[in-house]
């Protein structure tokens, strides 16, 4: 009996020590899913690092990993090369690349509208008022467009207009007036220019002809998506968690952004939110969601002002599939 007895205390103590997790052992490490941003981290990438702050990554099953880019960065050379796995890409830079041969591929929006304008000084109260004026342009392909665009979409001629470029210059040139308008972003650039020139004049290109297309988009190489297609669909249930979060409460979402990036001005970066939040869905669209018909618009619009040169086979350039 008392062997018995002591055989069913072993065989308990074995199975309570044996038959389950060690409590002490260390958690498995999720791979890492490194992720390019396509500019100085602003408001518009709060959502990312809220998902990194509340650990929605690692809920997914990932370890994102966030680098800002350096000033000589090539986002597709570091994907292609695959020293990243993922990139924001401006869309108009995802079309140029396919153009270009490069397997890149666009998995998620980051936001469903355009994020391009062209800002002007307060006397300028429709685009047409630019014909014989200065407006300042980067040098991008894309950026002539949007001010072509915009300018006729205000029923102006946008060939009268003298396009020069500054680069990304366009606060310091409209504030020393050196130009009457330039192209820039309206959630940055915008916001910087309100706060100092509360007059200044906004045209969002979508408000003048081009379609509602997602500016930013996430992008990985088709090498990615087909040897690591969980890492990519974990990486983007991620971010829309991240994004849902970042939408109800931006505060918490900017303090996050600071959190992760320090020396960020707090105030600037609530207002840009303010800016840019709404532009993170759309009606009827969840975050993230690409919609092959905007695409296929905004391939055409691309076309047509001359930033692609070819039309673009938009069902190879996007996985509409992902987000979703």
């Amino acid at each position: 009996m008392h062997r018995a007895v002591l055989a069913l205390l072993c065989a308990a103590l074995l199975a309570a020590c044996g038959g389950g997790e060690d409590p002490a052992a260390p958690a498995a490490v999720p791979p890492p899913a490194r992720l390019l941003l396509d500019f100085t981290p602003n408001a518009v990438h709060s959502g990312i690092y809220l998902a990194q702050a509340r650990r929605y990554d690692r809920a997914a099953g990932v370890a994102l990993q966030v680098r800002a880019p350096g000033a000589s960065t090539d986002a597709l050379k570091l994907l292609q090369a695959g020293r990243t796995d993922l990139a924001i890409l401006d869309i108009h830079d995802i079309g140029l690349a396919r153009q270009a041969g490069r397997d890149v591929v666009g998995v998620m929006a980051l936001v469903q509208r355009p994020l391009a304008a062209v800002l002007a000084q307060p006397g300028v109260r429709t685009p047409r008022a630019l014909e014989g004026r200065r407006a300042g342009v980067t040098g991008l392909p894309s950026d002539e467009a949007v001010l072509r665009s915009v300018v006729r979409g205000a029923g102006g001629d946008a060939e009268r207009v003298r396009a020069v470029t500054i680069g990304f210059e366009a606060v310091k040139a409209l504030l020393a007036r050196r130009v009457a308008a330039a192209t820039a972003f309206w959630n940055v650039e915008g916001v910087a220019l309100r706060a100092r020139r509360p007059g200044i004049r906004e045209f969002r290109v979508d408000d003048y002809g081009a379609p509602a297309y997602p500016e930013l988009v996430l992008a990985a190489t088709r090498r990615t998506l087909r040897e690591r297609p969980d890492l990519v669909r974990r990486t983007v249930r991620a971010l829309a968690r991240g994004y849902d979060a970042a939408g109800r409460d931006r505060a918490a979402a900017v303090d996050a952004l600071r959190a992760g990036v320090p020396g960020l001005d707090r105030d600037v970066l609530l207002a840009q939110a303010r800016a840019v939040a709404p532009a993170w869905t759309a009606p009827g669209r969840p975050f993230g969601v690409l919609d092959p018909a905007v695409l296929r618009a905004w391939a055409a619009w691309d076309l047509r002002f001359g930033i692609l040169e070819r039309p673009l086979d938009v069902r190879a350039a996007f996985d509409t599939s992902i987000a979703r």
